[in-house]
């Protein structure tokens, strides 16, 4: 079966300004390694949650699959469509199919539209024709905020949280894409209001959507995704169903993310199986495993050895030489 949106050997990368000292000596341009080698797929009607901690490259990621950022390596294939290297025009009618939802709705809505107008403007970007009330009230709705009539001529200072992270979910339907991209898409909302908004993306994977949604929160991915990929520094570190990678995560990051997942009862608390510190600085990413500075169950050949993903069960992958006996 085509894979609705696969990446192979993903690298994007930001040049920094060199030090008048590494200027005079004609030093290389330090760069950022955002993302480094990354390999997963998204198939219709199936989300894969990007989980990592901040700096780990899930935003990067998602900006060089809508080629907002341009990859220094790798392929990009959507619909079985290499779109790596595609010129702007050439770009066009993708994007109308690849949309992206943003993290803060209090941001990604222009203050000076109306709801309408917000819904619209993709529409017209894209030229689509038709009927374009119809179709804005239609992806109002299909967004959750019925009667749509009611929501059409406000502002979005006049609207919820909740129902400006609708709006901007309708202004992406609007244009009926194959793949959503959620960037944090609950990550600024209230509890009840997150349940709503992920249960709508949970209706439209089911109506053949694919998705897929870039968070930090391990429980929520794992709640609401059919696959996770873990990401740090750049690398997927661990890869595989939903369910699986939290009841039994492989790689030792993973297990530090689970293992910060809050526990309502006190009993089964326990500490953060993660060393004290800091990601490496993205410039300067460590030799070796990439994780091993802050791995509790690193060995000296973790410091000299990049391991890669390979398989490490059924549908799992995961980027790690410990033997399941030394965990």
């Amino acid at each position: 079966m085509t894979a609705l949106l696969e990446v192979d050997g993903l690298v994007t990368q930001f040049p920094l300004a060199r030090s008048l000292a590494g200027a005079a000596r004609r030093a290389p341009r330090p760069v950022v390694r955002a993302v480094d080698g990354v390999c997963f797929r998204v198939d219709e009607g199936e989300m894969v949650a990007l989980v990592g901690e901040s700096g780990s490259g899930k935003t990067t990621t998602a900006q060089t699959l809508t080629r907002m950022v341009d990859p220094v390596a790798g392929t990009i294939r959507f619909r079985g469509q290499d779109i790596t290297r595609l010129g702007h025009r050439q770009l066009r009618p993708v994007r109308r199919r690849i949309q992206m939802i943003y993290q803060d709705p209090y941001e990604s809505l222009d203050p000076r539209f109306r709801v309408h107008r917000t819904v619209a403007e993709p529409l017209a970007v894209h030229r689509v024709g038709g009927d374009r009330r119809a179709t804005v009230v239609a992806a109002l709705e299909r967004a959750g905020l019925a009667p749509a009539q009611a929501y059409l001529d406000r502002f979005p200072h006049q609207l919820s949280g909740g129902q400006r992270q609708r709006v901007a979910i309708a202004a992406a339907l609007a244009l009926e894409p194959h793949l959503l991209i959620a960037d944090e898409p609950v990550s600024m909302l209230d509890t009840a209001v997150r349940d709503g908004v992920l249960a709508l993306l949970g209706d439209l994977r089911r109506a053949g959507l694919g998705i897929l949604m870039i968070t930090h929160d391990l429980s929520t991915a794992a709640q609401h995704a059919d696959r996770i990929a873990v990401m740090y520094l750049g690398r997927i570190v661990e890869e595989g169903p939903a369910a699986d990678v939290v009841a039994d995560p492989v790689h030792p990051y993973t297990r530090a993310l689970v293992s910060a997942i809050p526990q309502a009862d006190p009993i089964r608390r326990g500490p953060v199986a993660i060393r004290p510190g800091e990601p490496a600085d993205p410039t300067a990413i460590p030799g070796g495993c990439r994780f091993h500075p802050r791995c509790p169950l690193a060995v000296p050949d973790c410091a000299h050895h990049d391991p890669p993903l390979r398989p490490a069960g059924p549908h799992r992958k995961a980027a790690c030489p410990i033997t399941e006996d030394q965990r």
